[in-house]
């Protein structure tokens, strides 16, 4: 399948995504997670890797379980740059709280703070970031 993801701009502070194939992947539940943990492992494409994770989250909401197994898939991308990346994951640990996470959360938000991330990309990945450090201390 195609990726066709368009990223935030200056004027929309949210992705748009191919609904019809998030849904295809929600609607499969835990049939899907190997294909998407095989895209996580692999992909170095921003856009798959951004849509993938929507796709994991659209799977938590929707109750599917095994998600949390997939943690050494989604941390090959915890060192990310990205702010799309960044805050994906971020909702993703905050809703998962694998322990394993709770320290690469911690590095991203010190990270980011060091190095601000790009301001075109049009919201603060740290919000989500520290929204999920704060969950887990809670």
């Amino acid at each position: 399948m195609t990726v066709s993801v368009q990223m935030p701009t200056k004027d929309r502070n949210y992705c748009l995504f191919n609904q019809a194939k998030v849904n295809y992947f929600v609607n499969q539940g835990e049939k899907s997670l190997p294909a998407l943990e095989n895209i996580l492992n692999n992909s170095k494409d921003e856009k798959e890797v951004v849509e993938t994770l929507y796709i994991v989250d659209r799977m938590i909401d929707n109750g599917v379980k095994g998600v949390d197994k997939m943690y050494p898939a989604l941390s090959k991308h915890n060192d990310t740059n990205s702010p799309n990346v960044q805050t994906y994951l971020a909702g993703i640990y905050r809703k998962t709280k694998v322990p394993d996470a709770f320290g690469p959360l911690c590095s991203m938000l010190i990270k980011n703070s060091i190095n601000p991330p790009d301001k075109t990309c049009g919201f603060d990945p740290n919000e989500e970031i520290g929204g999920a450090i704060l969950d887990y201390l809670a």
